[in-house]
């Protein structure tokens, strides 16, 4: 009877733990795909804040250059989505240098110094950008925790039985974030420069 007893006690503590585990792995999953939304309503922020930035700058520019085509072009590159978090990474990158570019375009014109609309756009893009990488860093550790777990043992065994499968990063090149623009706005859209598979 002892023996039975036992045998019952440790087939419900396994039960129980496996039933714990499975909703742990729920919660994480959700989690990241709820962190996952908040860095993606920030990156179609950045979208919208787009035309009216090449609006503000083209009315002191006089006349469209290549960079005005190419950060629309990037944009609208982004905006289309789909593709894995790398591609995505790769397109959100380039049109942060794009606008980067165009920042640095805005800067050799003193009379956007004094455009309330431009200034305005502007502190709105440097607060999304920093939105995003926030957001960024949270996602990619809610991944990490998850990622852990479907990969430790013994929570793997669980994960796998039940298809919990791992998640993906998403990763933006820093050298590339933190680099400063080139103003070389000649070569700005040669296909060398464009992340491959967005031609």
């Amino acid at each position: 009877m002892i023996w039975i007893a036992a045998a019952v006690v440790l087939v419900v503590l396994v039960v129980a733990g496996g039933v714990v585990s499975y909703n742990r792995f729920v919660s994480q999953r959700n989690l990241v795909q709820d962190s996952w939304r908040q860095v993606d309503v920030e990156l179609h922020r950045r979208y919208d804040l787009v035309p009216g930035l090449l609006e503000s700058v083209r009315t002191h520019e006089h006349g469209e250059g290549p960079v005005f085509a190419e950060v629309a072009r990037r944009a609208e590159v982004a905006a289309r989505g789909g593709g894995d978090l790398s591609v995505r990474a790769g397109r959100e990158a380039a049109l942060a240098e794009g606008l980067r570019r165009l920042f640095a375009l805005a800067d050799r014109h003193p009379a956007l110094a004094g455009d309330e609309e431009f200034l305005n756009l502007q502190r709105q893009v440097a607060e999304t950008e920093d939105r995003i990488a926030a957001g960024r860093r949270f996602y990619n550790a809610n991944v990490r925790a998850y990622n852990t777990r479907v990969e430790a043992l013994p929570s793997s065994l669980l994960a796998a039985r039940c298809g919990f499968e791992k998640a993906e990063y998403f990763e933006v090149e820093e050298a590339q974030v933190r680099a400063a623009p080139a103003i070389d706005f000649g070569a700005l859209g040669t296909p060398s420069q464009i992340p491959p598979g967005d031609q």
